[in-house]
């Protein structure tokens, strides 16, 4: 089978962002965008999608983290798309429902190469760490768009604020898991009746 890997540089006058992935990993995590529980959902990521990824975000962290979190979606949505290639033989759609104590989180993806995001989250807190809550919704624009991948998360319950975003995380990887299998009843087939993605 074919290496499904990416590595993709962005250089901005705010951020300087290196991403590679290795589709068919072990879930090894090698991250540092110097915003440490941006760093904790993005191990997750890692962990519950078994792909291996290293990020390392340069940022301008002393006037907020928005540009860092930003740019490094855009760079994971751009090596998530190269990696995965013409898109034959995936499985295209993922979805998981997940649980993580009081919190329960839905997210739905397909990698149509049409970007969109429904984003049904709500915190009760402006921060986690030294992390916007707001800015959670932003990094998966940005990884949508990207990626060219429509995204619905839902939030089903939860009063935990990190409970809830951490379930967010695990939900969306194992989504993707699932998107980017291949499936080996149409290991050829592009999934789609278009005859293009």
């Amino acid at each position: 089978m074919t290496k499904r890997s990416a590595s993709i540089s962005r250089e901005t006058n705010e951020t300087s962002v290196e991403v590679s992935v290795n589709l068919d990993g072990n879930g090894t995590a090698k991250i540092n965008t110097a915003i440490g529980f941006f760093d904790h959902m993005l191990e997750q990521l890692a962990k519950h999608s078994l792909i291996d990824i290293t990020i390392k975000t340069d940022g301008d962290l002393h006037i907020d983290p928005h540009h860092s979190v930003e740019d490094t979606g855009i760079t994971l949505g751009k090596a998530l798309k190269e990696a995965i290639g013409d898109k034959k033989g995936i499985r295209r759609y993922g979805h998981f429902d997940l649980v993580m104590d009081e919190a329960r989180s839905s997210v739905a993806l397909d990698f149509s190469n049409r970007a969109f995001l429904v984003w049904n989250v709500n915190f009760t807190t402006d921060r986690l760490g030294e992390m916007d809550t707001e800015l959670f919704q932003e990094f998966f624009q940005a990884l949508a768009g990207a990626a060219g991948l429509t995204l619905h998360i839902t939030q089903l319950a939860g009063t935990n604020n990190h409970h809830i975003i951490e379930s967010v995380f695990k939900a969306f990887a194992k989504s993707v898991r699932m998107a980017i299998e291949i499936d080996a009843r149409a290991s050829e087939q592009l999934p789609s009746t278009k005859g293009a993605l």
